[in-house]
């Protein structure tokens, strides 16, 4: 029973996750058979229902289109009666023309009014069997508190580069707004659900206010086939950092199995963040960038929004729009006719727009009375003190503008501050020479496409201007350097926002171009745009969402976290999590065992400041080696002095130190090497080499070993360290490719060593030797963290078939710490579970001798169950 002591919803979903579930949502089935010890795969939840639910059994392709809006129109007749109609001018709506005619397209969303709870159910009837919309009613007070509160006054300022500075104007991170938007992300999700058919289905979700939502899907459906599309802007790390739940919500995305951004600026800020924030890294294959997270390859996708031409086009042969281009025509007859169209707040600029028309009416006299400048301004989609500041501001410049360079008959600025029909505003594309996009940032901005579809006109627009229709067109563009369809549009005048002098250089410019500029200009947009419009946006990221899904079915599923940690863990068929109970049977069968352990970052934690070993892993591994049955190996990079001096306690402990160039069976034994006497005329060479890139670069540092060199940059910037390591790289590759050494790139670290030394070929030795002295091993295991483990993993592996051992056929564990790409069969999450693996197979050794001796107690029973 779930207890009543939860105050809010997000204390209900971290209660949910991991191995609990939302009761109120039915199974269709149990879990699937345990595949292998610790792992099962993933609940299939049951979707179906009666009547006109869209998620039963089909063979119809579905995709669920999941945003804050539904794309209807909505309106309430005088009798109380809703009506609903599809909005044609809703990107959600248009984006549907990408997908085959076979698809069905269900919409989950909610609606831009509220309504009755009363009426809920019938009208959500209505919207599912005539629109193929589930609405998600929120409260009103949770609409507020999500939408117009978390969304509106945290994120979208945030995501446009707006701190929270000011104490006083409310704007600093409101822990409850948070939780009301993890509500109303966990309300979405029930909706989702409701349709989704859980083998077939695809589900894309857009924009910032649904960023949760991919933690609660994949939370319920761990193969869900689910992209995620950011329309607005995505920060530069240093803004995002700021943000308090910047972890759940990064997190959140990379829960998504597609992330599509704008521009690829927006892109490398997200990679940014999952670098900086979360130490995860990416890299391009084929020309796709993938994030490697916990099994998944989570892939990019970079492309900009298009416009659906085919609609504006329909509109633009309307009479009404015909008849209102030629109504401004005439009433801006030899006038230069600007237009700027933008929403209402406080980053588009609108004031600065009308400061750069200013400057230009003060420099140029012989324009005035010629250059007008037509502001349409949409309606705000959110209040607020500051958009009431940046309405009130740009009416004053705009009255200023008139009053000091109008006269009777002209005004140089005319404001249309009220909503218009579409058509209108398609008819003053049509008939503007110029328009102009000001806006200080802007997730993408479809203004100018739209703009230069219409430029592009008709026939009957023709015949109006007494062309023929083989005449050519004209447009000119003014764009922000901000705003996502910048790099797209290079023929238009890119100026900065903020510096007046820019803008009013550029409307200069644009009232100077002669007819063929404006035509080659004209014609390149027109191309770009005309191609990839809407439908082709649209077709492209299904594309590389199905290609990004094709191997959901290859893999296993592992589920850990809680809340807004959840993530999922993805195995191939033959890697998989250490079971500890194997492990343990496995090493109590056995009659010889041969244990090789990386030290950094698989003993100790690779971000732990004392790297010297703790008083808990000295008495571990004194356990292990005080085993007659046992041969336990430290193999690492580190220097032998060091490791020496740490591991003094553990008297039967072997080690081999600096990846096997040093080798000491126990602490009575002298330190041995196969090597031939190691040649120094390459350090002379190399270490001058990475002293230039230390001072260099802030927080690296050189480790000087008697066979090798290294350089740290684990405390150096992580952007600029690992681009200092791939120069390095190579600059030293250049200088000592006539040395006997080899030059490497371990965890953090630049290495050179000499030739043929690695952890494979000292493990590769110590074995052999076992073998020789009559101690063949039955068990070998091996843990490591590194690439450098790499070569040990591929050594102990071939062990299995190796002659080297025969007649004795060993069980390998080869385990990798942290799972990523190995060679390694097995792995474990950190180093913690390393140190409980240890402490396991040592303590069910003491249990089994005091078994033996008439010891052991219930105390001990209960301990070893656990």
């Amino acid at each position: 029973m779930v207890s009543k002591s939860y105050s809010n919803l997000l204390d209900m979903t971290c209660m949910t996750c991991g191995d609990g579930f939302d009761f109120r949502q039915p199974f269709k089935s149990l879990p699937r058979v345990v595949t292998s010890p610790g792992i099962i795969s993933d609940p299939d939840w049951d979707t179906r229902s009666d009547g006109d639910s869209v998620g039963s059994a089909s063979s119809t392709e579905r995709k669920i289109i999941v945003a804050n809006f539904l794309p209807l129109n909505c309106t309430k007749d005088e009798a109380g009666q809703w009506s609903f109609s599809l909005d044609d001018d809703a990107l959600l709506m248009q984006l549907k023309h990408g997908f085959s005619n076979e698809t069905d397209v269900v919409y989950v969303g909610s609606l831009k009014v509220q309504i009755d709870p009363s009426e809920q159910d019938q009208v959500a009837q209505k919207l599912l069997r005539e629109y193929r919309c589930i609405p998600t009613f929120l409260p009103s007070d949770l609409q507020q508190q999500f939408y117009h509160g978390f969304c509106k006054q945290q994120l979208w300022p945030l995501f446009h580069y707006m701190l929270p500075i000011c104490l006083d104007k409310g704007e600093l991170f409101d822990r409850n707004l948070f939780q009301a938007y993890v509500r109303a992300n966990k309300l979405f999700a029930d909706k989702v659900m409701e349709a989704i058919n859980t083998d077939d289905d695809y589900v894309w979700v857009h924009d910032y206010h649904l960023m949760l939502l991919p933690t609660f899907l994949r939370k319920r459906l761990h193969r869900i086939k689910l992209g995620f599309f950011l329309h607005s802007p995505f920060p530069s790390s240093e803004i995002y950092r700021t943000l308090p739940v910047r972890d759940e919500i990064l997190k959140s995305l990379l829960n998504a199995d597609l992330i599509g951004f704008q521009t690829f600026d927006y892109a490398r800020h997200f990679l940014s963040c999952c670098s900086r924030l979360l130490g995860l890294h990416y890299e391009s294959k084929r020309g796709y960038i993938g994030i490697e997270y916990f099994g998944r390859t989570v892939s990019l996708k970079i492309l900009s929004v298009g416009v659906h031409v085919g609609r504006l086009e329909s509109v633009l042969k309307l009479p009404a729009t015909i008849s209102k281009v030629q109504e401004i025509e005439q009433n801006y007859k030899d006038k230069i006719l600007m237009l700027g169209v933008d929403d209402m707040d406080i980053f588009k600029g609108i004031s600065l727009k009308l400061l750069g028309l200013e400057l230009l009416l003060e420099r140029n006299p012989k324009l005035r009375g010629k250059v007008v400048l037509v502001q349409i301004i949409n309606p705000a989609r959110s209040t607020g003190k500051d958009v009431q500041e940046a309405i009130t501001e740009a009416i004053s410049v705009a009255e200023r503008v008139n009053m000091k360079y109008g006269s009777s008959g002209y005004k140089p600025v005319v404001l249309i501050d009220h909503r218009i029909p579409f058509y209108e505003k398609i008819a003053f594309y049509a008939a503007s020479d110029c328009c102009i996009v000001n806006a200080v940032r802007d997730g993408m901005n479809l203004i100018p496409y739209e703009y230069t579809v219409c430029r592009q006109g008709n026939e009957d627009i023709d015949k109006l201007r007494g062309l023929d229709k083989n005449s050519h067109h004209t447009s000119t563009l003014i764009v922000s350097e901000f705003v996502g369809c910048s790099p797209s549009l290079s023929g238009a005048f890119r100026v900065n926002p903020w510096s007046v002098d820019d803008v009013a250089d550029a409307l200069y410019r644009a009232t100077d171009l002669s007819e063929s500029e404006k035509r080659l200009r004209h014609e390149k947009h027109y191309r770009y745009v005309s191609t990839h419009d809407v439908a082709y946006w649209a077709r492209s990221f299904a594309q590389d969402l199905e290609r990004a899904c094709k191997d959901h079915y290859s893999r296993r599923c592992w589920a850990i976290g809680f809340g807004l940690n959840f993530r999922v863990i993805a195995l191939s068929p033959g890697f998989r999590k250490l079971s500890l109970e194997h492990t343990v049977s496995s090493y109590n069968k056995a009659s010889r065992r041969a244990i090789f352990l990386d030290y950094d970052g698989t003993l100790v934690a690779q971000s732990s400041i004392n790297k010297a070993p703790s008083a808990e892993l000295i008495s571990i591994l004194n356990t292990l080696c005080d085993d007659p049955k046992n041969t336990v190996f430290i193999v690492s990079g580190r220097g032998k002095n060091s490791l020496d001096e740490w591991f003094a306690p553990c008297e039967k402990l072997g080690i081999a130190a600096e990846h096997g160039y040093f080798i000491r069976w126990n602490k009575v034994a002298a330190w041995e090497s196969s090597y031939s006497s190691p040649c120094r005329e390459w350090k002379h060479i190399a270490e001058p080499v990475m002293q230039v890139y230390t001072e260099t670069t802030d927080g690296s540092f050189i480790e000087s070993k008697e066979s090798a060199l290294v350089w740290h940059y684990l405390d150096a910037d992580h952007d600029f360290g690992s681009c200092q390591a791939k120069e390095l790289l190579d600059h030293l590759e250049r200088v000592l490719s006539n040395e006997p050494v080899v030059v490497k790139c371990g965890h953090y670290i630049v290495e050179v060593k000499p030739q043929g030394v690695s952890k494979g070929l000292a493990v590769d030795k110590l074995i052999c030797k076992l073998a020789n002295n009559g101690k063949a091993p039955d068990f070998l295991m091996c843990i490591g963290n590194d690439r450098s483990d790499e070569d040990m993993f591929e050594s102990i592996n071939g062990m299995a078939s190796s002659a080297v051992l025969s007649p004795v056929v060993p069980e390998v564990f080869a385990c990798s710490v942290g799972q990523k790409p190995s060679k390694a069969k097995y792995y474990v999450d950190d180093t913690s579970e390393v140190i409980r693996l240890l402490k396991s197979v040592t303590r069910t050794a003491s249990q089994r001798e005091d078994v033996g001796h008439g010891r052991v107690t219930f105390r001990d029973v209960l301990d070893y169950v656990d």
